[in-house]
């Protein structure tokens, strides 16, 4: 199973843009570090705030212009630090992916030129006190998914 820890800061930047954000969906990606056996941490996310009820659009040359300067930033060490996947919210629905979700995944892992060994989508929503609510999955080149963990900092 995989781990994905959440540091603070970006708990609390997320949940901001979460309370933004009302009832729309919003999303972005996830940029990660590799710090152990199937354990990753969060180092920067990508915030799209161009969604409605019920989808949200990811803006490509937002993404590109992030992962440049993450990668720059790392000193292109793509074995520790790389884009693990997506992010977005179900603020009207629970935080589990639904099947678009699940087809826009696979049509990710399975993309030749992503060339990715597996990407996570991580679903967030917040709860009725405000707490962040979350999953975590992970979807493989063969089709298959698996839940993970959320850890938070």
């Amino acid at each position: 199973m995989l781990s994905l820890t959440l540091p603070g800061a970006l708990k609390d930047r997320l949940v901001t843009e979460l309370r933004g954000a009302g009832t729309h969906e919003i999303g972005g990606i996830v940029l990660a570090e590799h710090t152990g056996f199937n354990e990753f941490v969060i180092r920067n996310m990508t915030f799209h705030r161009a969604g409605t009820f019920s989808s949200f659009v990811r803006k490509i040359e937002d993404a590109l212009g992030r992962l440049k300067s993450f990668f720059h930033d790392t000193n292109h060490e793509y074995s520790r630090f790389n884009y693990i996947g997506e992010w977005h919210s179900h603020p009207s629905f629970a935080p589990q992916p639904s099947q678009r979700d699940d087809s826009s995944m696979r049509d990710i892992i399975q993309d030749l030129k992503v060339g990715a060994n597996f990407v996570v989508l991580l679903v967030v929503k917040l709860g009725h006190s405000g707490e962040l609510a979350a999953t975590v999955h992970t979807y493989m080149p063969d089709g298959s998914k698996q839940s993970g963990e959320l850890k938070l900092m």
